[in-house]
C-alpha cells in the first residue's frame, strides 16, 4: 500500500472516479475511485486530493480519500 498526495483535475459525479495527477508527476490518471464519503460539491479541479493504492501500478486498485 501507498499513499500519495495529488491534485485533482477532473471528477464525475456520476461514477464518482476522478482524474488525478500525483504530485511531481507530469501525467494524470484516470479513473481513480473516490470514497463515497466525500461530498460530489467538495471534488473541484485543482483540490489538493491524498490517494491510496493498494498496487501502484493500477490507479483503479486505488480510492481519492480526501480532498483539501
Amino acid at each position: 500500500m501507498e499513499i500519495r498526495r495529488g491534485v485533482v483535475r477532473a471528477f464525475d459525479a456520476g461514477t464518482y472516479k476522478a482524474t488525478v495527477q500525483l504530485e511531481d508527476s507530469p501525467s494524470f490518471l484516470a479513473g481513480v475511485p473516490v470514497s463515497r464519503g466525500l461530498a460530489a460539491a467538495a471534488i473541484t479541479a485543482g483540490r489538493t486530493c491524498c490517494v491510496l493504492f493498494f498496487d501502484v501500478s493500477h490507479p483503479e486498485d486505488g480510492m481519492v480519500l480526501g480532498v483539501y
